[in-house]
């Protein structure tokens, strides 16, 4: 923990009883409850004393810290989770001033154009680090008070300057401020104090998903030592080479012939629900679409499909027979002559 002297932050005996310990917490709590006090620190100090009062009026936790003067291991959930603030002050005090963030996650999922048009399930393989649960993110197994400040957290120095004693407190360099250095780092996650942890999740694609849309996994999502955060799904249409998707919306590109665009022809194509066949109407231009009405996919949370778009790309021979070439060469007399 942090290293204060809690007797010293409540400003009670060592030898305080419960009563003593509960009436200096919520004295001292009020007066520097950020909602009340806007001075600059003013919600540290709060956080500062509300720790001292979860480790005093907890009699196992008193215990340790007055045999060790410091306690470990114990994450917020751990610490403050049993205390009522809201006796105190009304509210959720744990959620706002307490609680670990919450470690949103977010994977991207590719699926199938054939799964965005029928829906059903995917499977999504995570890797997150979480909490170990051995050391509970201490990355410790065992600990020994620190030798540099006692266990206290803080290195005292006291200078003088004239008939003035001058008593200057910093952070212990050697322990950071925590009052207890590892003595034996965790086997389980060699001292990191987190693991890597590996899952398949199932997750149901709705039919007709809009690209890009976020499925939201509760509770899925990392841990920063409290509870977890949600994983977030991003579904994405794998491509296609044969349709590019344009919201429920379906794009083919074909190649005709010149002689098919100026004749019109009738095509046979692909489409998400079989083939269809399209009529190709004389003279259509390069860049022409046609429109399949229904052959896309799903509308999204409305009834009805979106279209099948065909786009007409007209092939320029580059290379001709003679006899192509002659019939060209005629075809450019009777079109220049009319």
């Amino acid at each position: 923990m942090s290293g204060k002297d809690y007797y010293e932050v409540l400003g009670i005996p060592r030898d305080a009883d419960q009563k003593a310990i509960r009436d200096a917490f919520r004295n001292l709590a009020l007066h520097h409850h950020p909602d009340r006090d806007k001075s600059p620190g003013a919600e540290e100090r709060f956080k500062e004393i509300a720790e001292a009062y979860a480790v005093l009026s907890d009699p196992g936790k008193r215990s340790e810290y007055d045999s060790k003067g410091f306690i470990s291991g114990f994450s917020p959930e751990d610490l403050f989770g049993g205390i009522d603030f809201g006796d105190l002050f009304g509210g959720d005090i744990f959620e706002r001033f307490f609680r670990p963030p919450r470690q949103d996650l977010q994977v991207e999922l590719r699926v199938p154009i054939e799964k965005i048009a029928s829906g059903g399930e995917e499977r999504v393989f995570l890797k997150r680090p979480d909490v170990c649960p051995v050391c509970r993110g201490s990355g410790a197994e065992k600990t020994e008070p620190c030798k540099a400040c006692g266990g206290s957290g803080r290195i005292s120095e006291k200078k003088g300057q004239g008939n003035v004693l001058i008593q200057e407190i910093t952070t212990c360099p050697v322990c950071h401020g925590k009052g207890a250095v590892v003595i034996k780092p965790c086997d389980a996650c060699q001292g990191r104090g987190r693991l890597e942890h590996e899952e398949t999740l199932v997750v149901t694609i709705p039919k007709g998903i809009e690209e890009g849309a976020a499925l939201r996994l509760q509770g899925k999502g990392g841990r920063q030592g409290g509870p977890p955060g949600d994983l977030y799904v991003v579904v994405r249409s794998m491509p296609d080479k044969r349709f590019e998707r344009s919201g429920a919306d379906l794009w083919h590109v074909e190649t005709i012939q010149v002689a098919d665009a100026v004749l019109g022809t009738e095509l046979t194509v692909d489409t998400l629900y079989g083939k269809a066949k399209v009529t190709v109407p004389p003279g259509s231009q390069p860049e022409s679409v046609l429109r399949l009405r229904g052959k896309g996919l799903p509308r999204f949370g409305r009834t009805g499909n979106g279209d099948f778009y065909l786009k007409l790309k007209v092939l320029l021979p580059e290379h001709l027979s003679r006899e192509e070439h002659v019939l060209y060469e005629k075809l450019r007399e009777m079109t220049h002559g009319s």
